[in-house]
């Protein structure tokens, strides 16, 4: 529960500094975590197969 609220939290904050600072700063933030999350999906996906097969 507490972890949801950190995040909600989290959340609020992230949106209010988006709705204040440039539309290109804000493409460029969401690209940045877009490409981390993709990165630790792919490393995450490869680490299931490796336990998977052993």
């Amino acid at each position: 529960m507490l972890f949801l609220v950190a995040a909600l939290l989290l959340l609020g904050i992230v949106i209010g500094t988006a709705a204040l600072v440039p539309v290109p700063v804000t493409a460029v933030a969401a690209g940045v975590i877009a490409a981390w999350l993709l990165a630790f999906a792919v490393r995450e996906r490869q680490a299931r197969k490796q336990r998977g097969h052993s």
